[in-house]
């Protein structure tokens, strides 16, 4: 026994001690930490028999002709980085070569159009219309390219009835009813599409993971397959994601980095319209917004999203204000509506729906030690119109406005628009790109606007007058 131990480390005898292990680690399926062996619960997460097992592929070489073949490989290895390498102020500054998806307002969330070899992950909550939307843009481009969409959810008896109720052109396109990446892959490379649709990421598996599709392993690891294919190929590459309850993407929070591009189709089941906005682009800005209408031909976009936003009553009514918000690179003007009740009850409730609940709360508490307004014992209600979501800070003195417009029953007038940003001391702050919203405002028949002073123009604007104030009770004062 001695001498075997000893004929296997001095490189000879047996080959079976040269042969290489294969690496194993654990994987847990909710948070994707892993483990070098099995544990019943993942340290981070807290949750229990999640760990799964994975293949890391073999070592590459033992012993000292396996640490030699190891140094001529680095040796290489090291020379090709040095002549891949290039100098900064050589590398061509041309814009990326980009071509249309068919839709000026999925080209704006996308920052221009279509780019060859990015990955764009589309999320959104079951029947928003991600399929919709993305058959429609493969049948499209399908006329000038090459397309392939790949479907995992749905038979392709399914996609192609679809089609048919939407009037769609389905004489080019490639379909694809598949979940296994490797033969998805495969395939792509034959057929060579310039655009490839996989629906959804959480179905499509690997062989090489011991796990059911859609954990985190499953999905981090076929998004990586494919991403790669699409980098090395110059493929457009769609992955469709689910999300979870909260509202965040499905699967490893890995997988938002690792696409290019991140957009959420959002929307209500009591509204038709529904909004595109971009959270990561690195070839565009960031929260860009597109608007579409869910209608019996699909979804068709809206050109003019501020006319839908502003379908107000004819009849005037207390606690509503017209306020113009930045979204991406274009203003939108939105109605935000306000009620202030008694309240029957001992902890007087504060609901914000469009806005961010907390901040709903704080400026309620500046309008009571800057403005003299108290309504601590009223419940005290906001809602921005048309279901979008306003993450800027100019809605501030608009909902403000139209709380005092409500608690004194009061109306505002109807020609006027209101934006700024409302700081604890009650000062009116600035918010950027003040003359362009003040021009959409007058594009819209708007007559007057309260606006920060330092976002008051220095020339006047034909047919609008503008006030510009820095502390909350001048605007209070306006109304009177």
């Amino acid at each position: 026994m001695l001498i075997f131990n000893f004929a296997c480390l001095s490189g000879g005898g047996l080959s079976g001690c040269e042969m290489a292990k294969q690496k194993t680690a654990f994987v847990c399926n909710d948070c994707g930490s892993d483990y070098a062996k099995w544990q019943g619960q993942c340290s981070d997460c807290g949750a229990w028999n999640t760990l799964a097992e994975i293949k890391l592929g073999p070592a590459k070489g033992s012993g000292r002709a396996g640490a030699g073949a190891r140094g001529a490989a680095n040796k290489a290895g090291f020379a090709g980085a040095l002549d891949s390498a290039r100098v900064l102020q050589d590398i061509d500054l041309d814009d990326l070569p980009r071509f249309s998806s068919g839709a000026e307002e999925f080209d704006r969330v996308l920052g221009g159009g279509l780019v060859p070899g990015s990955a764009v992950l589309v999320g959104g909550n079951p029947g928003a219309g991600k399929s919709t939307l993305l058959l429609q843009t493969m049948c499209h481009l399908a006329r000038s390219m090459d397309a392939l969409y790949i479907t995992g959810e749905e038979s392709l008896q399914q996609v192609a009835m679809r089609a048919q109720r939407l009037q769609l052109p389905t004489d080019k396109l490639r379909l694809m009813s598949e979940t296994n990446v490797e033969t998805i892959v495969a395939a792509a490379q034959e057929l060579k599409p310039r655009v490839l649709v996989v629906d959804s990421i959480q179905v499509v598996h690997t062989e090489e993971i011991p796990s059911a599709p859609g954990g985190v392993s499953q999905v981090r690891e076929c998004a990586a397959y494919l991403i790669r294919f699409a980098k090395q190929t110059g493929t457009v590459l769609f992955l469709v994601g689910h999300v979870t309850k909260d509202g965040s993407l499905a699967g490893p929070k890995v997988l938002e980095h690792m696409i290019d591009c991140s957009i959420l189709l959002e929307g209500t089941d009591d509204s038709r319209f529904r909004t595109l906005r971009g959270q990561k682009n690195r070839f565009g800005a960031v929260n860009e917004l597109g608007v579409f209408a869910m209608t019996e031909q699909g979804m068709k976009e809206v050109k003019n999203p501020s006319a839908i936003f502003l379908d107000r009553s004819n009849e005037p009514a207390s606690g509503s204000a017209v306020m113009v918000v930045w979204e991406g690179t274009r203003p939108l003007l939105v109605e935000i509506q306000a009620l202030v009740d008694d309240s029957q009850l001992g902890n007087p409730r504060r609901v914000a729906v469009g806005l961010e609940q907390n901040r709903l709360a704080m400026l309620l508490a500046v309008l009571h030690r800057h403005g003299g307004l108290q309504v601590g014992d009223q419940d005290v209600f906001a809602n921005v119109v048309g279901g979008v979501k306003v993450l800027e800070t100019s809605a501030d003195l608009a909902l403000l406005l139209a709380i005092v417009s409500s608690y004194r029953d009061r109306q505002l007038p109807r020609d006027m628009v209101i934006f700024g940003e409302v700081g604890l001391s009650g000062e009116i702050r600035p918010v950027p790109s003040g003359q362009e919203r003040l021009s959409e405002a007058a594009k819209h028949g708007f007559k007057r606007a309260i606006v920060p002073k330092g976002n008051a123009p220095k020339g006047k604007i034909k047919g609008m007058e503008v006030l510009g104030v820095s502390k909350l009770q001048e605007a209070l004062d306006a109304l009177d």
